[in-house]
């Protein structure tokens, strides 16, 4: 069974129509229209609450569909593993060469001509792809910030929701023209890299963006120079200190140096709550 399948054969059973389905699962008729005739595949459960909403809308059992999705989405991964995934790139190219500041576009130009889809423009839409989907996957529940990008792109709530919930699921050989459109155009203002050594700069729109400027760098690191304190793996380790410490905090805190001196454990637990204090900071 597939989710198509089951999601048309609850609705017949209840005598409902697509529409109820779709305002209750608070994205479009059309969307859920391309979902049923297989057009547009499931998304991800774990990237969605839209399988709870069709759930409850449906009278199943928490978590039906979702099972029924993830088997799908696993049986479809088994098939195209063999597939070598062909880029979509016209439209994706062009944005992302007209987003790239000024002086650099002439020199970055040529080198993205020179090969179908070469090493430097997989990096750079890589990144641009990660640091898009890190925004839209922090504010996906944020209506808010649907709201705001929906009305860049004149688009409406319930249709962002849906672009985003596809983009999410999107990989750098498959996004198309609407992505582009609706959340890459908005949200990058524009993208700057070093060529010498593949540093980027990422500039994302202010008002969209928590962190509009985002820089990544790669770097050589001599053999002997450890990545990581052996005071912070202590810290981490500990089941009293390090017990609740997000990502984000763990890349903040590997991120310190020191020049002459070995941090402790106990330094990076009150480094961490000076940055959980918001006493420290002032608003943005």
């Amino acid at each position: 069974m597939d989710l198509a399948f089951a999601i048309r054969r609850r609705l017949e059973e209840l005598g409902f129509e697509q529409k109820g389905l779709a305002l209750a699962a608070g994205v479009t008729e059309s969307y859920i229209s391309q979902l049923l005739s297989r057009r547009k595949a499931p998304p991800a459960p774990e990237r969605t609450e839209i399988y709870e909403r069709m759930d409850g809308f449906l009278r199943l059992p928490p978590g039906e569909l979702a099972t029924i999705a993830a088997a799908q989405r696993q049986a479809e991964l088994k098939r195209r593993l063999g597939d070598v995934p062909v880029p979509l790139f016209p439209e994706v190219r062009s944005l992302i060469l007209r987003k790239c500041v000024a002086a650099k576009e002439a020199q970055v130009r040529p080198i993205f001509e020179a090969q179908p889809f070469g090493e430097l423009e997989r990096l750079v839409t890589q990144r641009l792809l990660d640091e898009v989907k890190r925004v839209a996957r922090q504010e996906l529940h944020n209506d808010d910030w649907l709201q705001r990008v929906a009305h860049l792109s004149n688009r409406s709530l319930e249709q962002m929701r849906a672009v985003v919930l596809e983009f999410l699921d999107a990989d750098i050989y498959r996004i198309s023209e609407e992505h582009c459109v609706a959340l890459l155009d908005p949200l990058i203002t524009s993208w700057d890299v070093d060529l010498a050594t593949f540093g980027l700069e990422i500039v994302l729109h202010h008002r969209i963006a928590v962190e509009p400027l985002r820089r990544f760098e790669f770097v050589a690191r001599e053999p002997d120079q450890p990545t990581e304190e052996p005071g912070l793996r202590e810290f981490l380790r500990d089941p009293v200190l390090g017990r609740d410490v997000s990502q984000d905090e763990v890349e903040f805190l590997r991120k310190l140096r020191f020049e002459n001196k070995r941090p402790t454990a106990l330094y990076y637990y009150r480094e961490l709550q000076n940055l959980r204090d918001p006493l420290h900071f002032r608003p943005a």
